[in-house]
């Protein structure tokens, strides 16, 4: 006897659709095959300032698209090693945020991915949207540690 078996992903961390209602859960509003996950970050209590500014420039560098990790390694060069603790705070927790999620609110793809009213008046997020228009057309690369 033959089964045909369908193979998904397991899970998605953000969900995009491309614009088809099909096969929507009217309770949940999602597909039969999207799951949300949302993976608490790490609390990190007592943490000394310089070694947040490390770790934060480590999770800048290191997010796993080239994209994000280009616009936010560059903010990080820039911006990390003046922040306030307040803003640290704030950049840590923009970067609980899934990547591609980051990556369409700094370059303002509102169509696809809009930004939460939490982060559309953010200091932080006004600074990486502004680095992200790459005003002087470089050529952009990993900044050198």
């Amino acid at each position: 006897m033959l089964r045909l078996v369908r193979s998904s992903r397991a899970f998605h961390t953000s969900l995009i659709r491309a614009g088809t209602q099909a096969n929507i859960n009217p309770v949940a509003g999602k597909t039969a095959d999207e799951v949300d996950v949302k993976i608490e970050p790490i609390p990190r209590h007592g943490e000394e300032t310089e070694t947040k500014r490390a770790r934060l420039l480590y999770q800048s560098r290191k997010r796993g698209i080239l994209e994000t990790d280009l616009l936010l390694s560059r903010y990080a060069k820039l911006y990390l090693k003046d922040m306030t603790r307040e803003e640290l705070e704030e950049y840590d927790k923009l970067l609980d945020e899934p990547d591609w999620d980051i990556f369409y609110w700094a370059t303002r793809n509102d169509n696809i991915k809009p930004c939460p009213e939490r982060w559309a008046k953010s200091p932080v997020m006004e600074k990486l949207r502004e680095l992200a228009e790459n005003k002087e057309r470089e050529v952009l690369r990993m900044p050198d540690l």
